[in-house]
């Protein structure tokens, strides 16, 4: 094929190229740092970016989203490795990639937009935190607590005992400097800035550590054919215990919430075709499935590379599909080139991912206008770090509904009282049993020596609990001679 035919047939090729390539650049670092943190050989982290692009790009759904490893699984990952062990990683991904498969083709996808934004960045926040708390330990040369608590009330006592210790203080600065790069990035001149600055802080990061000779951890190699593990057939077995299928559940709803909010946030960046909620759900989970065959982390779609890829030119997905291509190649012919990367410059990529994740000014801004999403989103960040990932966006989500609930249970009571005859008493809205109290307590207070006529035919809705007080009220209240209430009851 001449390149005339090949630019006829491919009109945006020499755009989508370009993309592919600063996406690469982009990806590799994160690929890798995720891999580290999570407690899995660096090299899966590759293969769920390579998986990324070139099953995951090659579906429909959303054409300029790329999908990886993200940094938002990264403590879910870890604690789900500990508890479970890394053969069962695959199990649990597989599992979930088959239920999203299963939820997109059943058109549930569009349902994920209902999920509460608080929630989700609630989620998000909670993962920051953690993220943050527990990447500062490799920062330190220390081995890192358990619990998300335990890492931020270890944190004082960690710094204090890398006072003196060369060690520690020389990952410390390693880790400082890749921070500091990555902030002062966008300040540097344009051209120099065609370099993204993930790899440039990493790069530099490698650089000065190995030609000052500083005494910091690199990264284990073991090559990418030793590390893809597929599931052997007894880790299958978990999936009868509640653990596991808790796991896999959290997996599912925030891998799928996670990728479709990005994909709302994608389209918002371009002019070019919508997402396919349905179909990218399905995109996702096909990603996953064959991850969980390899037995690779988990994927989502990252708004890091997917805004890098935007933002780079790209026109149609074979920008992700070539940067599947380049992590490819990468791993199979440059895989040496991990053992150089310094552990502490992969933990300042994200750490500062991590705190990217917690929405300090949208959460003033939301305490503002919204304080009943705000105190949604601050406490599902904070019982993430408390208890869990999965029971921690599980009370988010009990949280939102109790809140849309009573939101939804406006009343209002309205009494016409003349100081003699009957009194009038309207009652309008949603009358549910969350407002149950409210009613009772301004009813309670009509006198009960004249007649009272109850009239509830402004309510939109009734629920049994409230009929069944109501129709009780009116039954004791009147005192003895004086006529009983009567009611007039809203139609159905």
């Amino acid at each position: 094929m001449t390149s005339k035919n090949l630019i006829s047939r491919f009109p945006h090729l020499r755009q989508d190229f370009a993309a592919s390539l600063v996406v690469f650049l982009v990806a590799l670092p994160l690929c890798v740092g995720v891999a580290v943190a999570s407690g899995v050989p660096a090299e899966l982290g590759l293969v769920t970016g390579i998986v990324g692009g070139l099953v995951t790009g090659l579906m429909r759904g959303s054409s300029l989203q790329v999908s990886g490893p993200a940094a938002g699984m990264t403590v879910l990952v870890y604690e789900a490795v500990k508890e479970f062990g890394l053969p069962a990683l695959g199990v649990i991904v597989l599992a979930g990639g088959l239920i999203q498969v299963g939820m997109g083709l059943l058109g549930l996808g569009r349902y994920f937009r209902a999920i509460s934004v608080s929630v989700v960045e609630g989620m998000l926040a909670g993962i920051g935190l953690v993220l943050v708390a527990g990447q500062l330990y490799p920062a330190l040369a220390a081995k890192a607590p358990d619990s998300g608590l335990d890492k931020i009330a270890g944190l004082p006592g960690a710094f204090w005992g890398a006072l003196g210790n060369g060690t520690a203080l020389a990952s410390l600065a390693v880790c400082a400097g890749t921070v500091a790069v990555l902030l002062l990035w966008k300040h540097v001149p344009a051209k120099v800035r065609t370099l993204p600055g993930p790899l440039a802080a990493v790069g530099l990061a490698t650089v000065a550590a190995f030609a000052l000779d500083l005494p910091v951890a690199t990264v284990e190699v073991q090559g990418l054919l030793g590390s893809v593990q597929p599931p052997p057939l007894s880790a299958f077995g978990g999936l009868a215990g509640i653990g596991m299928l808790g796991t896999v559940v959290a997996f599912t709803l925030i891998a799928s919430a996670e990728s479709l909010f990005s994909a709302a946030a994608v389209d918002r960046l371009h002019s070019g075709p919508r997402t396919d909620y349905d179909r990218e759900l399905v995109a996702q989970g096909t990603g996953n499935t064959v991850c969980g065959l390899l037995g690779a982390l988990p994927m989502t779609a990252v708004i890091v590379r997917s805004a890098a890829n935007v933002q780079a030119g790209a026109r149609t997905k074979a920008s992700r599909v070539l940067h599947g291509v380049w992590l490819l190649l990468f791993a199979a012919l440059l895989p040496a080139v991990l053992a150089y990367l310094p552990i502490p410059a992969l933990a300042g990529i994200l750490v500062h991912s991590g705190a990217k994740l917690v929405p300090l000014r949208a959460l003033a801004v939301l305490w503002r206008e919204h304080r009943g999403e705000a105190l949604i989103l601050s406490v599902t960040a904070v019982s993430i770090v408390a208890v869990s990932m999965f029971e921690g966006v599980l009370i988010g989500l009990a949280l939102a509904v109790v809140k849309t609930a009573w939101e939804a249970s406006h009343i209002k009571l309205e009494v016409m009282d003349k100081g003699a005859g009957p009194v009038d008493a309207h009652l309008s809205g949603n009358a549910t049993f969350l407002r149950l109290p409210k009613i009772l307590d301004g009813l309670e207070s009509l006198p009960q020596d004249r007649p009272v006529r109850l009239d509830l035919s402004g309510l939109h809705h009734l629920d049994h609990a409230c009929r069944t007080a109501l129709k009780n009220w009116a039954e004791r209240h009147s005192a003895a001679g004086t006529e009983p209430v009567k009611l007039t009851v809203p139609v159905g």
